[in-house]
């Protein structure tokens, strides 16, 4: 199942004013990566190559590299944590990176061009501080199972690149120029973005491998509010692969389950409401994107057990109706799950999936898919003869923590990659009930994205959309999207805002010669300050932070 030619696992760089190379150190390796940093080529060479006065440090993998306004920059992984193994496969979390730039000097930039591309290298630093980068150089972590048990001899001798599922390599977009090198694949390392979980687990004193993995996908990739729906080629935003797995005496066991959001064309663009009202498109055909998307669905997964998580009233409920006529015209079947034993032979396939649809897919979805993964477990570890007939998973203490403790984590990780914060309701999550620190948590949380999904997801959906290259870096752009002129309402009204309030409490504070001139003062202040507040959020899109590389209609 693993690739014959893994990726380099041990690597150092070696830096030198005119260029980067990258010697692999691995056991009987002699390949380097030599990089111009002035004519951007790529070539390999052999450690006889690299001059003795080079900087010299180590790292775990190239990331990519990518072009900014003071040109290119190559991203390294300078810092990994283990996982765990997965069949006798080291499994990496990336935990920290280095960007470094191809040129010696800033001195060809102007101060707006410098500008500039601190915010994008700002950006990018942003999205790799989001915790969730995890590799394998030995291992295809972006297939199930069942997909690498089903492939060719052919596909077996392909690079890790070559062979990863697009979807869920999120530095594919930085790894392009490696990609078109077959002869580098060996240094080019696919990163999956989202969460993984390994366990080593004893029941009834028979020790079991168990694994959590969701892989979050490239496409259509955004932040809670500003990436919704489904684009015209069928990706849903927020799509999530989560494979629970069991490896018992040879044998193993996978279950994969989708979430994702409603597959039609809407939008819920921030607005400073705590709730922003849904809008379904009106000029586009719902029914042929929908069908794309599930198509694509039906091709990689078999049948599809949609699970419809959406609220069927207030502000959810048009599109719980819409997705509801929608789903009447497709169907499903029941689920299984994929197994095969300890001589390597395919002895169950999992012939459809369960796809969550939900607003956020985060909180609610969560909650069913551990349900749903739980019900899955049950019947392989008693097939596998892990349990008796009869035991029950939830009788099992040690692990039903174990269990419940990997899907909270599981849903922190998912959100705070997409909402900014921890998951609500992992309380119940980790002790199947609902707890007074539980409500209070998620009532801080709720504050918190709140915060972030109006005053800095801009930002976030632009980093998100310069790393996946969604938006490419133009030197000779004559005007940066980074400035666009606000309306005079952006400054002026929190200004007036803020200077009646602050006179509406001075008034109260150091009141007048009676009462009466006292109250006049603060009614005239405060209605001031709840009128400009009022106006504030009549105009609630002009006040939040909205990105700026990609245009919002080519996101809808």
């Amino acid at each position: 199942m693993a690739a014959t030619a893994g990726a380099y696992e041990k690597l150092k760089l070696h830096i030198t004013p005119e260029k980067f190379y990258v010697e692999a150190c691995d056991d009987g390796a002699n390949d380097v990566l030599a990089i111009d940093r002035v004519s951007t080529e790529v070539t390999l060479t052999v450690k006889k190559d690299v001059p003795p006065s080079a900087v010299t440090r180590s790292i775990y993998g190239i990331l990519g590299t990518i072009r900014l306004v003071a040109g290119n920059y190559l991203i390294v992984i300078t810092k990994k944590k283990k996982v765990g193994e997965c069949f006798n496969h080291a499994v990496w979390k990336a935990t920290d990176f280095d960007i470094l730039s191809y040129k010696k000097t800033m001195l060809h930039l102007t101060d707006i061009q410098l500008q500039d591309n601190k915010a994008f290298l700002a950006m990018l630093s942003h999205i790799l501080n989001v915790d969730g980068f995890y590799f394998s150089t030995t291992y295809d972590l972006t297939h199930t199972l069942q997909r690498l048990a089903n492939t060719s001899p052919e596909f077996q001798e392909m690079s890790l690149l070559e062979r990863a599922d697009p979807r869920f390599v999120w530095n594919g977009h930085l790894l392009r120029e490696f990609a078109a090198q077959p002869e580098i694949h060996r240094f080019a390392l696919p990163v999956m973005h989202g969460f993984i979980a390994m366990h080593s687990c004893s029941i009834n004193g028979k020790y079991f491998d168990w694994l959590l993995i969701s892989r979050r996908s490239c496409f259509r990739a955004g932040v809670r509010y500003y990436v919704r729906g489904i684009d015209s080629e069928g990706h849903a935003a927020n799509f999530v692969e989560t494979e629970q797995i069991v490896h018992y005496n040879g044998s193993k066991a996978s279950f994969v389950q989708t979430r994702g959001s409603i597959p039609f064309f809407w939008s819920q663009r921030p607005n400073l409401k705590y709730k922003p009202k849904p809008q379904i498109s009106k000029v586009v055909n719902h029914m042929d994107g929908f069908q794309r998307h599930f198509d694509s669905q039906i091709i990689s997964y078999g049948k599809q057990m949609i699970v419809n998580l959406v609220n069927q009233k207030g502000s959810e409920k048009p599109l719980e109706q819409t997705f509801a006529k929608m789903v009447n015209s497709l169907g499903n079947g029941m689920v299984s799950y994929f197994l095969v034993d300890s001589d390597g032979k395919v002895v169950t396939q999992q012939d459809g999936i369960f796809r969550s649809n939900c607003m956020d897919c985060l909180d609610r979805t969560n909650v069913i898919q551990s349900l749903l993964a739980r019900r899955s477990l049950q019947a392989q570890l008693q097939r596998l003869g892990v349990l008796h007939v009869g035991q029950r998973i939830e009788e099992q203490a040690e692990f039903e923590k174990i269990y419940k403790n990997a899907w909270a984590d599981n849903a922190n990780a998912c959100a705070k990659q997409y909402a900014g914060t921890g998951a609500l309701k992992t309380d119940y999550t980790r002790t199947g009930k609902r707890t007074q620190w539980g409500l209070i948590m998620d009532g801080w949380n709720s504050l918190i994205r709140y915060y972030k999904n109006n005053f800095s997801d801009g930002f976030r959906q632009d980093a998100i959309d310069l790393f996946l290259g969604n938006y490419s870096v133009d030197e000779v752009e004559s005007v940066s999207p980074l400035h666009t002129q606000k309306d005079w309402k952006f400054l002026a009204l929190p200004i007036i805002m803020v200077v009646a309030f602050s006179m509406c409490i001075i008034c109260l504070l150091m009141a007048g010669d009676t009462w009466t001139e006292t109250l006049a003062y603060v009614l005239f202040w405060g209605t001031a300050s709840f009128g400009t507040l009022a106006i504030i959020f009549y105009n609630g899109k002009d006040f939040v932070d909205a990105p700026k590389l990609v245009q919002k209609e080519k996101m809808d």
